[in-house]
């Protein structure tokens, strides 16, 4: 076999190797970005023109992440954060609007205690998604929500729906260093959150935790003729 043949089958060769070792380490990243964005990494591929784009923009956002300066709550800080979220709760019974309104400033407070940037919303999801993507649906959900409510565009299920979404993340942001900064046990709270309702997704539970507030809505049909039969009978 000739010199110039035997280079060409070592090139190619190379090239075949080259071209494997690429593929592998593409597959590695992409997996690598799946795991750590979750639901976020589908949601950003789908908003790109391609997945190669797309993955550029999440590993963008990881340089920008490692660039802040984010940092864990203390426990004396969580126990305060946490008493103000009960309260906040309580209020839900009987003022809907002010009280999701007040929980989207305790969750917007919570992230600036820790070292995120708070001022433009799209990008507190950017920075949020590379620590809290498989729960920032709920915070967008929330958003979305309180956004209406501020024009009374919301019913009053919406907005306790916006309270357990607020939730969601508001439990992720206080939890003690080393149980949701790895996608751990963060994760399985978002997991059994969305799994409340018997559904998949960013679903919402029906009675957990919030109250629902007291309903003003007009009596039924029935509802009345009982009462009449009440006051008919004297009971």
């Amino acid at each position: 076999m000739s010199t110039v043949i035997w280079v060409a089958v070592v090139v190619v060769a190379v090239v075949a190797i080259v071209a494997v070792g690429y593929f592998v380490l593409q597959q590695q990243r992409r997996h690598r970005l799946r795991d750590r964005f979750g639901p976020e990494y589908e949601r950003t591929v789908q908003e790109r023109e391609n997945r190669r784009d797309a993955e550029q923009e999440l590993i963008a956002r990881e340089q920008r992440f490692s660039s802040l300066d984010i940092r864990a709550l203390d426990a004396g800080t969580r126990e305060i954060y946490s008493k103000k979220w009960m309260e906040v709760q309580e209020r839900f019974v009987d003022a809907p609007g002010f009280a999701v309104t007040e929980a989207d400033h305790l969750v917007t407070s919570v992230m600036a205690e820790r070292g995120y940037p708070t001022e433009d919303f799209e990008q507190r999801l950017s920075d949020l998604s590379v620590a809290h993507g498989r729960t920032l649906d709920h915070y967008r959900q929330a958003h979305e929500i309180s956004t209406r409510a501020a024009h009374k565009e919301a019913s009053t299920e919406e907005l306790r729906q916006a309270m357990v979404h607020y939730r969601a993340l508001f439990e992720e942001l206080l939890e003690a260093p080393g149980s949701s900064a790895d996608g751990g046990r963060g994760s399985r709270r978002a997991e059994a959150v969305d799994g409340d309702s018997g559904r998949t997704g960013s679903t919402v539970p029906s009675d957990r935790d919030v109250p629902r507030a007291d309903s003003t809505e007009p009596e039924t049909t029935d509802d009345a003729g009982r009462a009449s039969r009440r006051d008919t009978q004297g009971r």
